[in-house]
């Protein structure tokens, strides 16, 4: 702890900014890694060098496994400590991981790590709803977005410089510098959101209460499956994309530039989310969103039966593709704000727990899409059409119960 600790609340610019870092910490540890999966296979698994793209699903489950952990523990012991404890992990398993001899040992650290980064992912959410609510929490959460989604069209690109300077290892000295900076700018600048009267006891008694208050909230639950259905496309999209772009239309070697292209297509939406949604409010944004992603899968359906000429087919895939990832990001901060609308009072917890939900919802019912791929982009957009669907039925449906002035 520092001698005098700040109290004096950030200026609004600065704490979004603070907290799109914290959230970012995620996307630039996973898409950093990218370009490197190959190099290391090759030198710590050479009988196997597929074994590299391990270190993917590596941080992804100690991810998995601290965000359910980092919500309720950061409820009763307030956010500042948990989010440092964390920062901590992930700088440890940085270093574990650079310097790592054998692909067991990599992927160890690399677990470490995703447990580490959890704690920001998780908290930063908590925070930003221990001091913003409703509409206002809508558009911090939109603006972090917005620079959020930079991380994922820029890191591959960070990753590959670095190992043409140096070499992949060299890419976890830059996690460290990431985790570093993130602590100190925390640490001399952001005030504790959660003071100690607000906090709750860490007990399975506890923990147990406010799970059972989530999960029968019907307002919060709607909302995290409209959520499950709002992600979904995202990740049969990221499973079927390269074989379309490689067997559909011969463009696997510029895939990465078409991908960083619709990555910030999707940061405009939040920008654009956070600019509309204190005058017409979630609720509505998202079923405009929705009723939109609606129409443009069904018109994709028809158009795709004309067989158009290249290059108009990959055009028209293309600009469906960018209205996919544009509706995800005028939709996630909107969803998330209404689902923590009520759980302002276990708002770690709730994090913690609408997270996980959405996360793993989304996944469940984006497996069977994505593996129905028949070689052509259709069954893509007919499981595209039915999430937006089912996200607008529930939107919809919501309004039976959720106040119009705060929605």
């Amino acid at each position: 702890m520092i001698p005098f600790p700040p109290t004096k609340p950030l200026r609004f610019g600065e704490f979004v900014a603070l907290m799109a870092l914290m959230t970012a910490m995620v996307a630039f540890s996973i898409d950093a890694m990218l370009p490197a999966l190959p190099v290391i296979g090759a030198e710590l698994s050479p009988s196997a060098p597929t074994r590299g793209q391990l270190v993917i699903p590596a941080f992804v489950l100690g991810l998995g496994l601290g965000i359910m952990v980092c919500g309720p523990v950061s409820d009763a012991y307030g956010r500042k400590s948990v989010l440092l404890v964390g920062l901590i992990l992930y700088i440890g398993g940085s270093l574990l991981a650079s310097n790592a001899t054998s692909i067991e040992g990599l992927l160890g650290a690399r677990l470490l790590q995703g447990l580490g980064a959890a704690a920001p992912r998780v908290v930063a959410t908590a925070m930003v709803r221990d001091l913003y609510q409703g509409r206002a929490m809508a558009r911090v959460t939109s603006i972090i977005m917005t620079l959020f989604v930079l991380f994922p069209a820029v890191a591959p690109s960070i990753g590959a410089g670095i190992i043409l300077l140096a070499d992949w290892r060299a890419i976890f000295y830059a996690f460290v510098a990431f985790g570093i900076a993130s602590g100190l700018w925390l640490i001399l600048r952001q005030p504790e959101s959660l003071p100690p009267e607000r906090r709750r006891p860490l007990s399975p008694t506890a923990i147990g209460s406010a799970i059972a208050e989530i999960t029968t909230n019907r307002a919060v639950m709607v909302y995290v499956c409209a959520l499950v259905f709002s992600f979904a496309p995202l990740f049969t999209w990221l499973s079927n994309l390269p074989m379309i772009f490689d067997e559909v239309f011969d463009r696997a070697s510029s895939f990465h530039l078409w991908f960083a292209a619709t990555a910030l297509i999707s940061g405009s939406a939040s920008m654009v989310n956070a600019q509309l949604v204190m005058r017409l409010g979630m609720r509505k944004l998202a079923t405009i969103a929705f009723t939109w992603q609606v129409c443009v899968s069904a018109l994709f359906l028809v158009v795709w039966q004309m067989d158009l000429p290249a290059p108009w087919d990959f055009g028209v895939f293309f600009a469906f593709m960018c209205s996919t990832f544009f509706t995800i990001g005028l939709t996630f901060g909107n969803l998330n704000a209404l689902a923590l609308q009520p759980l302002g009072h276990i708002a770690g917890t709730g994090a913690s727990v609408v997270m996980s939900i959405s996360t793993v919802g989304a996944v469940a019912v984006s497996v069977p899409v994505a593996l129905a791929y028949d070689g052509t982009p259709l069954t893509l957009v007919a499981g595209n059409l039915a999430f937006a669907l089912g996200a607008l039925g529930l939107v919809v449906y919501s309004r039976r119960f959720e106040a119009a002035d705060i929605a």
